[in-house]
């Protein structure tokens, strides 16, 4: 009788995967079968980047699929799948949903946040425009974050762990401009705001060991993002209630010194809302969620392939130096460097911060213009490092070229088409579309300025002259390896000064 029912169960199981339309689109990185694919899903998360790179090259233009724990992840590549991912509306492709498919967010976070992310209109708009007022602030915190975290002299070379000294700087400068000062100087409350991406990260890897229908309860009683969330209202909640206090006080009546911050203007839309404080911290938190990683993983790269093409970091320095003299310490001044700019862009093509981009979950049914059908509840992404190293769109993709993209720029019309923020269906670090990174102008200046900064005022470089850049890849991501370190030393020569 329990052979009977084993086969029986067997035969299902076989059955099932035979007729799931996902049978359809090519498997990499093992076998679809049933039971076996599981294995192959545990082979993914260290193997990922070979597998991603095999179906790119197999399917070029095409869709395949690779095997996670909780579900199959269908890749898309080629501008033409790029480009109907970012035309399908979000009813039928939704980026939203995939996001809380991946993160169990609303198990988390308050039902006012869930809700109404009015937070993101406040980036795409505010943040944006009022970078020319707020990169005083940001120059401001590095003249005081980086000697902090790279305390080198002029004398010595000091060796530093680039990837925790641009957490903590990038940490610094973000929180500036998201709560201000004193806040953004509290070690205990940026260890919080750092350590978040890795908690909400760890609580999405929880989940994707449960079925679907579990995952909203996990979340709800098993979440350690809701634990971080919980503390932040330490830090966060005596700022929100001063503020609160002050906003009563002057009403409609001028506030001299009113903070020009996010904390402050997500408190300025609130007014209309009567959104909670717990509300108002988490909007704040998940600007520590998106960028304080995302950023100094980028800048990290940067570093270290400067380190290794040490001949480029004069014809940065010069161009940094006539710039600042024409134009100071300002936005318009990080708009016209285009050596400085090329190079973040090269870097994120080159290493990136991950294999893929675009994520989105299909809500209904879609056939793709080659045919290719995926099923209502399917997750997809696009194949954004196999497109950044395609000779067919970048020549000597594998080469890391630093002012490949400045080169471009100098052509009659392309002045601004290769701009580090621009995004393309073959460019696609932040993203393309209406769902790209609304943040990276913002994150754009930031690194920028970092870089210029540490450009003029250290000098550095590798270990030793053979010393290979580790990066470690891990299911989809690539991350700049802690044990990484480059010498820096303080420069000798008059600097220019922010």
């Amino acid at each position: 009788m329990a052979l009977t029912g084993l086969a029986a169960a067997v035969v299902f199981y076989v059955y099932r995967w035979w007729t799931d339309p996902l049978h359809a689109i090519p498997t990499v990185g093992g076998s679809s079968v049933p039971f076996l694919s599981y294995l192959s899903a545990r082979k993914f998360m260290p193997n990922g980047k070979r597998y991603i790179e095999e179906g790119y090259k197999k399917y070029p233009r095409s869709a395949f699929k690779v095997p996670l724990l909780d579900k199959w992840m269908v890749i898309l590549s080629g501008p033409k799948m790029v480009e109907e991912v970012r035309l399908t509306s979000d009813k039928v492709l939704s980026f939203s949903e995939s996001t809380e498919q991946a993160m169990q967010l609303k198990g988390s976070f308050s039902r006012e946040f869930i809700d109404d992310q009015y937070h993101t209109g406040i980036i795409k708009d505010k943040l944006t425009r009022s970078l020319p007022a707020i990169l005083p602030d940001v120059i401001d915190e590095l003249n005081l974050a980086v000697p902090q975290h790279i305390p080198a002299k002029e004398d010595e070379w000091l060796a530093v762990p680039i990837m925790e000294a641009m957490r903590q700087i990038i940490a610094r400068a973000s929180s500036r401009i998201f709560v201000g000062v004193p806040t953004c100087r509290n070690q205990e409350y940026l260890d919080l705001a750092i350590n978040l991406t890795i908690v909400i990260a760890s609580d999405g890897l929880f989940y994707s060991r449960y079925p679907d229908f579990l995952k909203p309860w996990l979340s709800r009683y098993w979440s350690n993002a809701s634990k971080s969330l919980e503390k932040s209202m330490q830090y966060l909640g005596p700022v929100i209630s001063q503020r609160r206090a002050m906003m009563e006080k002057w009403k409609t009546n001028d506030w001299s010194d009113k903070p020009n911050d996010f904390l402050q203007w997500i408190m300025d839309m609130e007014v209309t809302k009567g959104n909670s404080d717990k509300s108002i911290a988490e909007r704040v938190m998940i600007m520590n969620f998106a960028a304080i990683h995302t950023s100094s993983n980028s800048i990290s790269h940067v570093f270290h392939r400067l380190a290794d093409h040490p001949e480029c970091i004069q014809p940065l320095r010069e161009e940094i130096q006539t710039v600042i003299a024409d134009e100071g310490w300002t936005k318009a001044a990080m708009g016209k460097m285009w050596k400085l700019d090329s190079v973040l862009k090269e870097a994120q093509r080159y290493d990136g911060i991950g294999l893929v981009s675009m994520p989105r979950l299909a809500l209904q049914d879609v056939t793709l213009h080659d045919g290719t059908f995926i099923p209502r509840g399917t997750s997809i992404v696009v194949a954004s490092a196999g497109a950044h190293h395609d000779d067919n769109y970048y020549a000597n993709a594998s080469v890391f070229d630093p002012f490949r993209f400045s080169r471009m720029r100098e052509l009659d019309g392309e002045s601004t088409k290769h701009q580090f923020v621009n995004t393309s269906p073959t460019y696609l670090t932040f993203g393309h579309g209406k769902h790209a990174c609304p943040g990276r102008f913002f994150a754009a200046n930031e690194i920028k300025s970092l870089l210029a900064f540490i450009l003029l005022n250290y000098d550095f470089k590798k270990l030793n002259d053979d010393d290979q850049w580790p990066v470690d890849h891990w299911g989809f991501n690539i991350i700049p390896a802690e044990s990484g370190k480059l010498l820096f030393r303080r420069r000798r020569e008059d600097t220019v000064y922010p």
